[in-house]
């Protein structure tokens, strides 16, 4: 018997607005659990099912460079397409690509939940065999009400009849590709089992998974990085850095990656951003990597001028590689001038998109000297730095 071939449509056009609550720099899909984003996580759960004929992205058309930046040499992985206005319209972009390949079955996914196992993926497509579409779900536990205006409870559902539903959810590719097309003039669908179950489809249930959640809001991410690595899996670490440069005649300084007008500037082999330098050294120490100086060499010209969120990104990467995260940052600049509060804000933001997390996880704070010392005498400006992270336990 000739094995069936099958396509899978994973669904991230979305924006993600409420898991990027609190300053996130990038969409749900596109952020990292444990180093990976959520899109690829989500993306390699099905390359590493052998059954699997093609896999087809559908994007936000805003998103182009972020999918880019995954990367991907597998050719089963196809080109994505931009998705539409609704989950609905994005499903059907989706379902157009592989149309001309004509795969026998079609499994569709949310990119926002990363972890599908092999043998949930088996279970979906083995009941293919016998029913015309199937989804992954879950028994509901709690009690369920039911109220009309959100106040009074009207009546108490038969949880016993009730089940939460999860994906992937897979169908016979023509079917459902037709009654989603006829759907897009009718109304919108919750998701595709509704639409089966709207065209008189037979849909049948499998077990779903207590870790095949959906990233919906920003605590998620935390209970994502608890099922990769286990809830006593982390350990913390803690790192400090101290960083002081003398000023020089100029007109601007560089803090926290941003540049403020100023009557001096900075001295240093580098931009000589003194509050990067420390936040740096921070992270660095947080995971016993030494110093700026070590990774970033000062009688290297290569880096004569440099900006410091080069330096900053690759303290970032190491910890990412190691499987860990930034749990937050601390910096205090003392200077008698230049004025630091108002560009607060655009140094947070700096610091988020240089290292992928969300704003709300830095604090920058600025004080002076009273006029004591050499900070007080404007001759330079001191900036110190504290970083909490959080890295797989390797004992």
């Amino acid at each position: 018997m000739r094995q069936k071939s099958i396509a899978v449509i994973i669904v991230a056009a979305g924006q993600g607005e409420r898991a990027s609550a609190g300053g996130a720099p990038d969409p749900k899909q596109y952020r990292n659990v444990a180093g990976v984003p959520v899109l690829q996580r989500t993306i390699q759960a099905f390359l590493d099912h052998p059954g699997i004929g093609q896999i087809l992205p559908v994007i936000h058309a805003s998103h182009t460079e972020r999918y880019a930046a995954l990367g991907s040499d597998d050719n089963r992985l196809l080109a994505p397409v931009i998705g539409g206005g609704t989950r609905q319209a994005s499903v059907l972009e989706g379902l157009k690509a592989p149309a001309p390949l004509r795969p026998d079955l079609v499994l569709i996914r949310d990119a926002a939940r990363p972890f599908a196992t092999l043998d949930l993926i088996g279970d979906v497509i083995a009941v293919l065999d016998l029913y015309d579409g199937v989804l992954p779900a879950l028994g509901v536990t709690d009690t369920i009400k039911r109220s009309l205006d959100g106040r009074l409870v009207a009546t108490t559902e038969d949880r016993g009849q009730l089940y939460a539903a999860q994906t992937p959810q897979g169908f016979c590719f023509g079917q459902i590709f037709r009654r989603i097309c006829a759907s897009t003039i009718r109304r919108q669908f919750t998701d595709d089992a509704e639409i089966a179950e709207w065209a008189g489809l037979k849909v049948a249930m499998v077990m779903g998974g207590p870790d095949n959640i959906k990233i919906t809001h920003p605590e998620d991410f935390d209970r994502a990085e608890r099922i990769v690595f286990g809830d006593f899996a982390m350990e913390t670490r803690v790192g400090t850095g101290f960083d002081v440069h003398p000023f020089e005649p100029g007109d601007a300084v560089w803090l926290g990656g941003v540049r403020i007008p100023y009557k001096a500037k900075l001295k240093g082999h580098s931009d000589a951003d003194v509050a990067l330098h420390a936040l740096t050294d921070a992270i660095l120490g947080a995971i016993g990597e030494g110093d700026i100086g070590v990774h970033f060499p000062p009688a290297d010209m290569q880096w004569k001028g440099a900006a410091s969120t080069i330096f900053l990104k690759h303290a970032g990467d190491l910890v990412t590689g190691m499987g860990g995260r930034i749990v937050n940052l601390d910096v205090t600049i003392v200077c008698e001038g230049p004025r630091i509060a108002q560009h607060v804000p655009a140094m947070q933001t700096v610091i988020a998109e240089t290292l992928g997390i969300a704003t709300n996880r830095i604090a920058i704070k600025a004080t002076t000297s009273e006029k004591l010392g050499f900070t007080g005498r404007e001759e330079g400006i001191v900036a110190m730095a504290s970083a909490s992270i959080e890295v797989p336990r390797t004992d």
